[in-house]
């Protein structure tokens, strides 16, 4: 049999690995939940998601109030049917972060479940497109970071055959940001991508002011220049330059991708598995881009989202920023400036159960 016995939901605060701060905010730690599910044939599967520093209490409390009562009994193999009949339960709640997060905290344990009694790799049974994705760093381009030091960065992650970095921006004035692009560009070249990340700082007008001083560096894309909810000012500035606009790890539904992709407000899908609400709806995501012929470049949780971007033919890249190495026993495979999926069963995740349970929120 294959229905749900137990599911447990817990908390564990993991520390940053280095200072990291943009335009409008530091991220200070990691509030990771877990859910464990249990099915009567003893199989288990292990699911998370996330917070960056505030929240993760309020997905916990979901969790443990509405959602794992209602996942009990049902059948772990119906992963469609069960993501849509907790999101229906979640009416009042959605569309929205807390509902959002919490879900997939439970779709990506019933995905670890489902792969795990397949024998096969994450990557594989989600489409199986090929193992191997583009990296690019962000650890290096921080915006507290000197040039100098983004200098630095960029020709590391250039020397070791990645295909870019990306630079946040967001400082007082365009020229500062410029300065800090133009030493970037001229330590790597023209072929190396650089790519930038204005967290939402901007306004549309800024962001068109900004998008034509940054021309001469040649960007890869420019990602988050709006509030995620300002789809026309996205697709205003989208049709005033020649620079990708990149959006999605602030978007937490299917539909509002739908809009971005049918109004032309986005070049690049940024889809966050734990911000969309599990793997199920981030490939519905996915497989949409696919359809308007934009590529996939998902944000954060590198260590899974390697496994969701080798799934599909149009992903692109995997953001390189490293955040589980303290409650996990082996790290994501790079190899000649690509990551490369796992083939262990399951998520691919090597977690270290005695390291989480020592950093476990009471």
């Amino acid at each position: 049999m294959t229905v749900v016995t137990k599911a447990e939901a817990f908390l564990v605060d993991l520390e940053v690995e280095q200072t990291r701060t943009d335009a409008v905010q530091a991220f200070l730690s990691q509030e990771t939940i877990f859910v464990e599910v249990t099915a009567d044939d003893g199989a288990v599967g292990l699911g998370y998601s996330y917070t960056i520093g505030t929240g993760g209490s309020s997905v916990l409390a979901l969790l443990r109030d509405h959602l794992l009562p209602r996942l009990v009994g049902q059948d772990s193999r119906r992963v469609e049917g069960v993501w849509r009949d907790l999101f229906a339960s979640t009416r009042a709640t959605t569309v929205g972060a807390i509902t959002s997060l919490a879900l997939a905290a439970v779709d990506t344990a019933l995905w670890d479940l489902k792969c795990r009694r397949a024998g096969e790799p994450l990557w594989r049974v989600a489409g199986g497109y090929g193992p191997n994705v583009p990296l690019y760093d962000t650890e290096g381009g921080w915006l507290h970071l000197s040039t100098e030091e983004l200098v630095a960065g960029a020709k590391a992650a250039a020397n070791a055959g990645w295909g870019g970095i990306k630079v946040k921006v967001g400082k007082p004035t365009a020229g500062e940001d410029l300065e800090r692009l133009t030493a970037v560009r001229e330590a790597v070249g023209p072929r190396f991508d650089l790519m930038v990340d204005a967290n939402q700082s901007m306004t549309a007008a800024e962001a068109i002011r900004r998008a034509e001083a940054f021309a001469p560096v040649d960007l890869f894309w420019l990602e988050e220049p709006l509030p995620a909810d300002d789809v026309s000012g996205h697709a205003r500035l989208a049709a005033s330059t020649a620079i990708p606009i990149a959006v999605g790890e602030s978007m937490y539904s299917v539909a509002q991708f739908r809009d971005y992709l049918h109004r032309g407000a986005a070049s690049i899908v940024q889809v966050d598995v734990a911000r969309i609400g599990g793997i199920t709806p981030w490939l519905k995501v996915a497989h949409l881009a696919e359809t308007f012929n934009v590529e996939v470049c998902p944000h954060f949780l590198m260590e899974l989202h390697v496994s969701l971007t080798a799934a599909i033919p149009n992903g692109r890249y995997v953001e390189h920023i490293p955040q589980l190495r303290a409650i996990t026993t082996a790290e994501m495979s790079i190899s000649d400036g690509y990551a490369v999926a796992p083939e262990t069963p399951g998520l691919g995740i090597a977690w270290d159960r005695d390291a989480m349970d020592d950093r476990r929120v009471s």
